[in-house]
């Protein structure tokens, strides 16, 4: 039936947006009543992005409820990696790495959890930058390109460094916790428009994909409109992969999370079917929005790079190690090698840390426990632990440190969830969560309003790029010169529909 549905043009269009708009309207639509600036509404807590959103109103907990932040985090350490039935760790490293283009915590020192640092659009800012002087660093002016070089037939970004100083023409760049490394770490850093953007191995090799990206596109588009200057060639090749991502977003990442026979597309019909939609307001990430997204355990302890395993510690400021391998065959490891399953007592002690922080930061928000979240998403209350879960080592666990499930802390709750069907990876108040969220930050993006998304702003040649993008394997095959063999390139494992 879905393949019958998906075969008619007319018919697949406004299946595909009834879908999305009733997935979005599971919850109340922006903009919040409430951010992380107060208890109550106020025209700058309606205002200041720089406060995160918030779905639900502070709920302090009652005084000793609830386990400490360490011994809530004990709930995720990890023994063996419990591996996932369908996701890949290519998965694993898109989903941090688009992620932390919008979901960004506060960088000032001491940092306020209340806050943020993120311009609440998928806008490429892992490639671009957050603001003009740090996109202006990263551009050669000339022909709308980047700035790169070439190692081995490829093109990467250049050297942030030189003797462990940053270099004068990327003075506008920041690296998170730049005054922790030594002067060799520093000479290995790529510049990046993110300060997170050498963090770990598949962060920086998908910064290094979509630079490749952007050059190639630039260098046709010039070719295609000999009379643009540097300045046209660069903004329309920027909207052209800020687009390009939204859509690999959608037909690729979220299509792999649902469970649905539907395949979700995005097309110039989509943005113009839900502009009138009650939910379509300016994009505003929630401090819940961010607490989802911490995917840690899909990250296995040892990941597969060039051929052989490496502890996770060794890919951390792993840019150096893209190079000898090469980019496809470094996706390839990605895409064969299988994710971690999402939940508790699966998460690699290196991360326990973040871990902490996620709840602690919670606790200092008052966000309000699991069960109102699960009642705000239309899911009833559960009643006992073992609504959430059936597995007794997470029961038991669970029994253990709460005094009872209204006390369960929405960070634990969210991971202890079993997903709701075998075909789900995960769990069902996350999805939703997930589903809405993701779906209305995608699509309220400016460049996808009926009157910007044409020609006019993508050029014809750029509308056609776009068109005929719809996964990572179609952005990596045209990308990677020094080795253009046929790559495995997948979020979801081969045995997968």
């Amino acid at each position: 039936m879905w393949d019958l549905v998906q075969s008619i043009q007319p018919v697949r269009r406004r299946v595909n947006a009834s879908l999305i708009d009733h997935a979005i309207r599971e919850m109340p639509p922006r903009p919040e009543p409430l951010s992380t600036m107060a208890g109550y509404t106020s025209w700058a807590s309606l205002t200041d992005r720089t406060y995160s959103g918030r779905h639900l109103p502070p709920m302090p907990a009652p005084e000793g409820s609830r386990p400490t932040p360490e011994r809530a985090a004990d709930l995720f350490t990890r023994g063996e990696t419990i591996p996932c039935p369908r996701s890949t760790v290519l998965f694993a490293y898109f989903a941090q790495w688009f992620t932390d283009g919008f979901l960004r915590g506060d960088t000032t020192v001491p940092r306020d959890p209340r806050k943020n640092s993120s311009n609440h659009h998928i806008d490429l800012n892992q490639l671009y930058g957050l603001n003009p002087a740090v996109t202006a660093a990263l551009r050669a002016f000339d022909g709308g390109l980047l700035k790169s070089r070439l190692v081995n037939g490829g093109e990467f970004p250049p050297y942030l460094c030189e003797n462990g100083k940053i270099k004068p023409e990327f003075d506008a760049l920041r690296v998170i916790r730049f005054d922790e490394l030594t002067d060799a770490q520093r000479d290995t850093l790529f510049a990046t428009g993110s300060d997170r953007g050498n963090i770990q191995l598949g962060f920086t090799m998908l910064t290094v994909l979509f630079l490749r990206e952007h050059n190639r596109v630039a260098r046709l588009l010039a070719r295609h409109y000999p009379g643009w200057d540097d300045e046209r060639l660069f903004q329309t090749t920027r909207n052209i992969l800020i687009v390009l991502l939204i859509k690999l977003v959608v037909e690729e990442y979220i299509n792999h999370i649902t469970p649905y026979h539907f395949r979700f597309t995005l097309d110039r019909q989509l943005s113009a079917m839900l502009t009138g939609a009650p939910w379509h307001r300016q994009n505003w990430a929630s401090v819940e929005f961010n607490l989802v997204y911490r995917w840690h355990s899909l990250i296995p302890s040892r990941l597969s790079v060039g051929g052989g395993e490496l502890p996770m510690a060794q890919t951390l400021l792993g840019g150096s190690l893209i190079p000898g391998p090469g980019l496809g065959r470094l996706f390839e490891d990605a895409s064969r090698q299988r994710a971690g399953r999402l939940g508790l007592f699966n998460t690699d002690p290196l991360l326990r840390e973040v871990d902490v922080a996620s709840i602690a930061d919670s606790r200092t928000l008052d966000l309000a426990p699991y069960n109102s979240y699960r009642e705000h998403c239309r899911f009833p209350r559960v009643r006992a632990f073992e609504q959430i879960s059936g597995d007794e080592r997470v029961t038991g666990a669970l029994r253990e440190l709460y005094h009872g499930v209204d006390d369960l802390d929405l960070y634990v709750g969210l991971f202890a969830e079993e997903p709701g069907s075998p075909d789900a990876i995960l769990p069902p108040l996350l999805t939703k969560i997930i589903a809405i969220d993701a779906f209305s930050q995608a699509l309220t993006n400016p460049l996808l309003a009926p009157r910007v998304f044409n020609a006019a702003t993508f050029s014809p040649y750029g509308m056609r790029i776009i068109a005929t993008t719809h996964t990572l394997s179609d952005v990596l095959h045209r990308n990677t010169p020094e080795d253009p063999s046929p790559r495995f390139v997948s979020m979801s494992r081969r045995s997968d529909r």
